[in-house]
Parts: structure tokens; sequence; C-alpha cells
């Protein structure tokens, strides 16, 4: 799926718009113990209370994709005859109104799913009637060729609140109020089938993982009977494990500065390109740069081996997951630097007297804990003066 068809299917989780009727749910115990099940008709609630229900489903379809929206495909053998699939369908066919298969579906979250507190299984089935869409990229309303018929999942926290002083209306006065078991934002939650070229794909669901550090692999595994792609976080860590441990001494602050750039410039870009398929690059992409910067074969080709170990031969990843680049952060023991991108070039390293140095060119005023400082003469213009 790209952007413009998770955003399209974001903006019918509105009340005025969506087709869902009907909300499931499942809370668990920490102990995972089920507490109660419930089935919730929209119609019968407050509007504050079915934006809730709906927000916490949006919640499930929002944030980067490659990073917290994860493509999980199935192969022919799965849809023909696995397990898995055959229980996601029968959700979906049965709009949810199979109570066996949403109790499966609930025992199998369960066995693996631990968020160390109580947590809701949230469901619901939605039918969108996808309206066409001309040469032009607008809607037709009257246009309509397909329905996408989808279920959406949403695993919420249940915390509970602290209790604290509040105010009691019908004692008219202050007192202390207990805490509350209140639902958070998902922490998982899944797309099932997929809404690729704005149209059903039985061959994928988009999963969500609010961390990008946790991809929730057994999950995944399963819920899909799939492997989970490696977290965005677990993707930089290697990263930048794979190129200070094949460039070894080569790997200066010049190098990682060209690559921070050359991957920040791509990402931009994409951006003002407005292509909608994400940005991905391939190994080949880096190595241009480290040839540039004069990285010598030896290094190129440890580079080489490191980076398909860690990636796949011939894999792509996207630059997203690989660099931040929002910022550019400098650390040594007990002093962190973060510097804007665009301002990368002020920093360089220095090794005087045997002694490393982080040097940053200051071109303005510098600040230190609010206070302007002054720098003292060069020295050789304080000897000239004497």
């Amino acid at each position: 799926m790209i952007e413009k068809e998770v955003s399209e299917l974001r903006r019918q989780l509105r009340p005025d718009r969506s087709g869902i009727s009907k909300v499931y749910g499942c809370y668990v115990n920490e102990n995972r113990t089920i507490v109660s099940t419930f089935e919730q008709s929209l119609g019968l609630t407050t509007q504050e209370e079915s934006e809730a229900y709906l927000g916490l489903l949006k919640k499930s379809l929002s944030g980067t994709l490659g990073k917290n929206l994860l493509d999980i495909p199935f192969s022919n053998e799965q849809v023909m005859h696995g397990e898995a699939h055959a229980l996601l369908m029968k959700l979906r066919d049965s709009r949810l109104e199979d109570a066996d298969a949403r109790n499966t579906f609930y025992q199998k979250v369960i066995s693996c799913v631990s968020l160390g507190e109580n947590y809701l299984i949230l469901m619901a089935h939605n039918a969108y009637d996808v309206p066409y869409r001309g040469k032009d990229d607008l809607e037709l309303s009257d246009g309509s060729e397909d329905v996408f018929s989808h279920i959406i999942c949403s695993i919420c926290p249940v915390k509970k609140s602290k209790p604290g002083l509040g105010y009691d209306y019908q004692q008219q006065s202050f007192c202390t109020i207990a805490g509350n078991w209140l639902v958070s934002p998902p922490q998982l939650g899944f797309l099932f089938p997929a809404f690729d070229d704005r149209t059903t794909n039985l061959y994928n669901s988009l999963c969500y993982t609010r961390s990008d550090d946790d991809a929730h692999e057994e999950f995944i595994s399963t819920i899909f009977q799939a492997e989970a792609p490696k977290p965005a976080m677990e993707q930089r860590r290697s990263f930048e494990t794979v190129l200070s441990a094949s460039l070894e001494e080569e790997c200066s602050m010049e190098v990682v500065q060209a690559v921070h750039e050359q991957l920040s410039d791509l990402i931009q870009m994409h951006k003002e390109s407005k292509v909608p398929e994400p940005l991905m690059i391939n190994r080949e992409t880096v190595e241009e740069v480290l040839e540039d910067c004069g990285v010598s074969e030896q290094h190129l080709d440890a580079f080489q081996e490191q980076f398909d170990a860690a990636f796949g031969a011939g894999q792509t990843v996207s630059p997203k997951n690989i660099i931040d680049n929002r910022r550019f952060d400098i650390k040594t023991t007990g002093v962190t630097i973060q510097v804007k991108p665009e301002a990368r070039d002020l920093i360089q390293t220095k090794t005087i007297d045997g002694i490393k140095y982080i040097l940053i060119r200051a071109e303005d005023n510098v600040e230190v804990s609010g206070v302007t400082i002054q720098f003292e003469p060069e020295l050789a213009t304080a000897q000239a003066g004497e």
C-alpha cells in the first residue's frame, strides 16, 4: 500500500463517513485471562463514544510506511490452504458476526500478546464503497466500481489512571477521585486484506506497530504465519554497525557526513516529486557515495559482504529506516551534539598532539546556557599586541 491509499481509508473512519455499524471487543487482564467480551452497536452510542471507538481503530492506520505500517504478504499456499489466512477470511466474510471465529481469533491473540498490563482487542468490519477516480485524480462519488470489505483490529493497553483531587458535583466539593481504567492508543493492530491500487488484495495485510523498535514478531508469526520484517530501529543499528565495522579506520566524519547528506537529499527529492510509491534504495546507492569519498577497494568489498549479510543480497531498504534525515548527532562520553542536517558541514574532527577533538565552526554568536559568550583572540594576534 502507498500513503494515499492508507490516507483514503483513514478518512472513512469518521462517524459521518464510516460504514462501521458495530464494534467487537475482548478485554484481557495482565495474566492473559479474558475479563469480558462485548459487541457494541455504534448507533446506540453517543457521538463521543463512537468517535472514541473509531479513533482507536484509525490509529492502527497511522505512522510511516515501512516503520509503523508493515506489509505482510501471503504466499499462494497460505491463501489456498493456510489456517491463518482462512481464519482472517472467515472473520471478514462473516462481517465479524461468526462468534466461534471471533473467539478463536481472541485466543490466538492472547497466546502471543503480552503487554505486561491489561489490554483491549478491538475489531470492526467495514465495507467501503470505493469511488471511481478519473485521470485528473478527482473522485466521482457516482462512479463507484468496487466495495472494499475489510476488518480492522487495534490492540490497546488499558491503564488505570492515578487517583487525585477532583470536584464532585453532587457533593459540590473537592474530594479524592478514584482512578479509572482508561483505554490507551493501540500498541499494535492490522488491516486485512490490503487496499493495494485502491482495490482488494487478499495476498497482503497491513500490520501496525506503534514502536519502530518492535515488530511484534510473535504476533505476526501467530496471526499471519509470516516472518516479521526487521524493525526500523534495528535496521538503523544494523546499518550503523555495517558502516563502522566494514570501513574501519576509513569510517571518518567526512564519510558519514557524505552518506547522511546523500540519503537525506534522496528523501527530500522523493518528497518533492510526490511519487506515491515509497522510496527504496539498494546497496549500490551507498557504495557510490563511499567510492566518491575515496574509500579503498578492500573496505568497499567488506561493506558489500556485511551489508548483504545484514539485509540480504539484492534487497532494498528505506533510507528513512537507516538514517534520521531530520537531525545529525555526534556523541562521545558525556557529550552529545545535535546538529541540524543543513549545518552538518560545520563539524569536523582533528587530532592535535595525539588528542582527538571535535571542532564546530562558529559563524554567528555562541550561547552557553542562554548567555552569549565571547571568544579569545587568536594566539598570534595576542602575542603581536604584546
